[in-house]
């Protein structure tokens, strides 16, 4: 696995951006959120209308632990307002849409196909698609996981700019070389393969083969 920094020190200056758009998977991005809330100094979340939507569906309500929906609307506990900040995707009046404050790192995660498509061609309708652009101009990391299934032409060519633009395009897919027993275990594979590309290390699953490293 390539990281570089123990699993629980938290990472001064390191600002992440967490967005959320209409695809399904909201439950990869609560659960990224809930592993950086210990490791990064903070953390930007900000939905679009039918993101919240897909969460509120997809995800149930939780006692205990970061909750996804709760923080969407506001409701944040007091140790978690130290570390999260959330935004309205309307909001141009958010740090995050200068490059004079922006995220030091962003993950889209789950990105409709729309999302991602105004990105490529450099449409910033709203403050997620203003921070991607920020991003790319500003050279920092964007982390774009696309939802859907099969993928079309015009998709692929979509994704193909991207990546050409340095973009890390993650797919949530799956691995069972860690032999999942549950959907937490498919959850966390996912949101490993993240924790890696923003070079934070993980107890998430076994590395491959790391009895023969």
């Amino acid at each position: 696995m390539a990281a570089v920094n123990s699993p629980r020190e938290v990472q001064e200056n390191f600002r992440v951006l967490v967005a959320v758009t209409g695809g399904s998977g909201a439950i990869y991005a609560q659960r990224l959120v809930e592993e950086l809330l210990s490791r990064v100094s903070r953390i930007y979340l900000v939905a679009t209308p039918m993101g919240s939507k897909v969460a509120d569906f997809e995800l149930s309500a939780r006692g205990e632990g970061f909750s996804l929906r709760r923080a969407l609307a506001g409701k944040l506990s007091s140790e978690e307002k130290k570390i999260i900040r959330v935004f309205s995707n309307e909001d141009f009046f958010a740090p995050i849409a200068s490059g004079s404050s922006a995220a030091t790192h962003m993950v889209i995660v789950p990105s409709s196909m729309g999302t991602l498509a105004r990105i490529s061609s450099g449409l910033s309708l709203n403050l997620i698609e203003r921070s991607a652009d920020v991003m790319l101009k500003q050279k920092n990391p964007l982390i774009i996981c696309p939802r859907e299934t099969p993928f079309n032409t015009i998709h692929l060519r979509n994704m193909l700019q991207l990546a050409e633009m340095g973009v890390t395009i993650l797919p949530p897919v799956p691995g069972f070389y860690q032999k999942p027993r549950s959907i937490a275990d498919i959850v966390n594979f996912v949101v490993g393969r993240i924790l890696e590309v923003l070079r934070l290390e993980h107890s998430l699953y076994p590395a491959w083969n790391s009895r023969l490293s």
